[in-house]
């Protein structure tokens, strides 16, 4: 079996028993930072019994082939990154791809998300959000990834260097606006955990450590009287009463049902 290991962010009391379990008795454990694992089960006082292999970035093609033949012959193996779930803007989608294909069971040990984190402290919607994880290197790909992104109405979480923090926020207010509301969250979980709330415009560019952006999406635009007027219309043709119709409409855009039944009588 795969197990995909959900690792503390940075602080160590917040792994899991079942963390701790695995870890120490894994077959193989799979690590993208072999120094950082050692330090993680001194921390979290475990012997780790099984074989520790490196698995990150730079050798994750090579290793994967011996890893999805370990498991063929009955070895589970533990795969965990320096911080938070495997795969998620880190290694490990090309094993779950390949274990997947294999027939090898997948299951994972759920633990800290900088994402879901960030998102729950950043005092933005949190009910519907999308992950974009880390944006382009170059300025134009990056500029014109995020112009993509300036009518997207769900809340936005990014990861980003310390040395391009600073760009990617002028380029945020650029494509989104100086006054669009976002937080900027750095070292979660860590003893100098900061989480820095207001408009792109006014959020610090000078900042160290691992940083998690949330953005607020873009304000839903009010449509146009024809538009509004030909959803009625629409609805009215399947047999939809004019007062179901009005309230329809001003549901699916967050009007008023008395907008939009004036339209009904107008129209």
């Amino acid at each position: 079996m795969l197990v995909l290991c959900g690792a503390p962010l940075g602080n160590p009391a917040d792994a899991s028993a079942r963390l701790r379990e695995v870890l120490a008795t894994a077959g193989i454990v799979a690590a993208e930072d072999t120094r950082r694992l050692t330090r993680l089960a001194h921390d979290l006082d475990i012997t780790i019994t099984g074989r520790v292999v490196s698995y990150f970035e730079g050798n994750e093609q090579a290793r994967t082939g011996g890893l999805v033949e370990a498991l063929k012959d009955g070895t589970t193996v533990a795969l965990i990154t320096d911080g938070g779930m495997p795969s998620v803007s880190d290694p490990g989608f090309r094993l779950v791809a390949a274990a997947v294909e294999a027939g090898i069971p997948v299951t994972s040990v759920p633990g800290p998300s900088a994402v879901t984190t960030a998102l729950a402290l950043s005092g933005l919607p949190p009910d519907r959000f999308i992950f974009e994880g880390f944006l382009p290197r170059k300025p134009g790909a990056r500029r014109a990834h995020l112009q993509g992104l300036a009518s997207e109405p769900r809340t936005m979480v990014f990861f980003e260097a310390t040395h391009r923090i600073a760009d990617t926020l002028d380029d945020m207010a650029a494509a989104f606006g100086p006054d669009r509301r976002a937080a900027l969250c750095r070292e979660l979980t860590k003893t100098y955990e900061e989480v820095v709330r207001g408009a792109l415009s006014e959020l610090p560019r000078e900042v160290k450590g691992e940083i998690t952006l949330v953005v607020a999406g873009a304000s839903p635009r009010r449509p146009d009287d024809d538009q509004l007027r030909a959803e009625i219309a629409a609805l009215l043709e399947e047999g939809v009463s004019k007062r179901d119709a009005a309230l329809r409409v001003a549901e699916q855009h967050g009007l008023s049902k008395r907008d939009t039944y004036r339209l009904t009588v107008s129209g």
